[in-house]
């Protein structure tokens, strides 16, 4: 059976439901805190999936882009963004620099405050180390 969200409006509380969809209209729902029948139902968030192409297509878009160089804060809200996108986890240093650049501070400063990020390297490894 599905569940449906529904939100009091006497006591501003949410709760679900879970009925059949033959109940869901037929069936009186009451605040399952305050017993009121005064409830509306409310539409779940909808989560569409879409392709790799498209969320790289979004993360190119030109619009996001300006601002990057001017505005530490436009460049990390960006950054963070990616990571979503992307979906893989990133390393504490990461959320580290992007919470610094969201405060507003300079890529400049932060690396200097944080020398061994720079030592850390892009990782990818030397041509000359295990590869055949």
């Amino acid at each position: 059976m599905p569940f449906y969200t529904y939100v009091c409006r006497d006591c501003r509380r949410k709760f679900d439901v879970f009925m059949s969809y033959s109940e869901y209209g037929q069936k009186t729902v009451a605040c399952k805190y305050c017993k009121s029948e005064n409830v509306s139902r409310t539409i779940n968030k909808v989560r569409m999936l879409r392709s790799d192409e498209s969320r790289m297509e979004n993360l190119a878009d030109p619009e996001n882009l300006d601002g990057l160089d001017e505005d530490p804060r436009a460049l990390g809200k960006m950054m963070r963004k990616m990571s979503r996108e992307v979906g893989e986890e990133m390393p504490p240093e990461f959320d580290e620099v992007v919470d610094r650049l969201e405060k507003g501070q300079s890529p400049e400063d932060i690396e200097k405050e944080l020398p061994e990020l720079g030592e850390m390297g892009g990782g990818y490894p030397d041509d000359s180390e295990g590869l055949d």
